[in-house]
């Protein structure tokens, strides 16, 4: 079961696309969007990702900090964020445990993969707490920014 407004976020420590290890209570008094996205380099990741890319100024006017997941390897999360000049931190959830926590996976994807992020948004207050929760079943669809957008300014 995904995570619910008014729950505590789970902390994570993950390696980021710089190998640097990221850790959502490092954040602690700001807020937070997390993004979860299936694979790097598809077609709906990338819009997803290029949309808070191209509204990073909002997000940086309000000082909130702006992560992407997904179960990609460091490695290739580094690439993406080259190719698509990412201004926040891709982190790789490549042991699954950070998905499966915030209840953003998939056992079984397309191609006959298995364990993969689903396409989910949260935004975490700056006491930890969810204050705005998505998680699609389809990953073919895009979170609602407009709502995630408002939550932040709550």
């Amino acid at each position: 079961m995904s995570l619910q407004i008014g729950d505590q976020a789970p902390d994570f420590k993950l390696n980021s696309s710089d190998l640097a290890e990221v850790a959502l209570s490092a954040f602690e008094g700001k807020k937070v969007i997390i993004h979860f996205f299936p694979m790097a380099f598809t077609g709906t990741c990338t819009e997803q990702l290029c949309t808070m890319r191209d509204n990073f100024s909002f997000y940086e006017g309000i000082d909130a900090q702006v992560l992407g997941i997904s179960v990609d390897s460091p490695f290739s999360l580094a690439k993406f964020k080259e190719v698509q000049s990412y201004q926040f931190p891709l982190l790789s959830d490549f042991n699954k445990e950070t998905s499966q926590a915030y209840g953003a996976f998939y056992d079984e994807f397309v191609f006959g993969l298995k364990g993969v992020s689903k396409r989910a948004a949260f935004v975490i207050d700056e006491d930890g707490k969810v204050i705005y929760a998505e998680v699609l079943e389809s990953a073919g669809d895009l979170p609602d920014f407009k709502a995630i957008n408002d939550s932040l300014k709550a």
